[in-house]
Parts: structure tokens; C-alpha cells; sequence
């Protein structure tokens, strides 16, 4: 029987047979790598939205809370005012406003607050829960973010004591 000779070509040629007849191949390669790829991007981008919009939230809250306060005529009412903008604060942003956690300090602690030339200091804090956390196992409570904002204002010298 005679033997069929190969050429050193042939092996060549049936690898570039094989790589030219990748048809199909270069969508499911896009929706492979779009996938892999695009959906880690887009949680980023939605998760730094929640938070960035968290501390948006106790910022503005935590400063108008500030300025409110040091308005007030005496300090039921400034208590009850810087209430109010925190939870109008936090509500422009979708955020409870039972779920903040806020201190109040004075700079004259001997006398009640508001004071004259008091500093008043207003500490808001919330905790950004991850967005598509499941409320398995209760992750949805461990996976939050921490988000705080100080504010200060001081008290005009002109505050005439109730």
C-alpha cells in the first residue's frame, strides 16, 4: 500500500481553516464579556448613588437643623425645629427619618441651649443600606454604610433669653 505523503503546509492550512469559521462567535462573545463585565460596573454606579444621596441627606439635614436651632426663641422650640428639618432633610432623599440617629451639643453646657454666643453642634447619622441586599439572614442590616454630617452655628450675641 503506498503512503500518502503530507506536506509541511497542511497543518497550517487546517488551522487556518478552523480559525476563519468563527462565525457567531463574536456576539457571544459581546454578551459574555458585556456580562461579565457591565453588570459589577452598574451595581457600582447604583450603589455609589445610594450613598452619595445618604450623605447629600445628613448633610443638608444636619445644617439646617443647625441653623433652625439657633433661631429659636427658646429651647423647647429649637428642639422641636431642628426636628422638623431633619426629618424634612432626610425625607427629600427617601430616607426615614426614625432610622437617623442625631446628637446635639453646646459649647456653654452650665446654661440651656440655645445661649448667647453659644456654639451649637448637630450630628446626624444614617446607615445606607446596599442596594439589592437581600433580608435573608439579615444582610440586609449588615451590609449598610455608615453616613455622618457635623454642623455648627453659633447663636447671635443679640439672643435674648426666654
Amino acid at each position: 500500500m503506498p503512503r500518502l505523503k503530507r506536506s509541511r503546509t497542511e497543518p497550517l492550512r487546517l488551522v487556518q481553516r478552523y480559525a476563519r469559521d468563527d462565525a457567531g462567535s463574536a456576539a457571544l462573545e459581546f454578551v459574555t464579556a458585556g456580562l461579565i463585565l457591565l453588570v459589577p460596573l452598574v451595581y457600582l454606579v447604583v450603589t455609589l448613588a445610594a450613598v452619595q444621596g445618604g450623605a447629600l441627606a445628613v448633610e443638608g439635614a444636619a445644617r439646617q437643623a443647625a441653623r433652625v436651632f439657633v433661631q429659636a426663641q427658646d429651647p423647647g422650640q429649637a428642639e422641636e425645629r431642628a426636628a422638623r428639618a431633619i426629618e424634612f432633610g432626610l425625607s427629600d432623599y427617601g430616607i426615614p427619618a426614625d432610622s437617623a440617629s442625631v446628637s446635639v451639643s453646646c459649647s456653654e453646657p452650665a446654661r440651656a441651649c440655645p445661649a448667647r454666643n453659644a456654639v451649637v453642634t448637630i450630628t446626624v447619622r444614617v446607615e445606607v443600606p446596599l442596594p439589592l441586599v437581600p433580608d435573608v439572614l439579615n444582610l440586609d442590616r449588615a451590609a449598610t454604610i455608615p453616613v455622618e454630617a457635623t454642623a455648627r452655628q453659633q447663636v447671635s450675641r443679640f439672643w435674648a433669653e426666654p
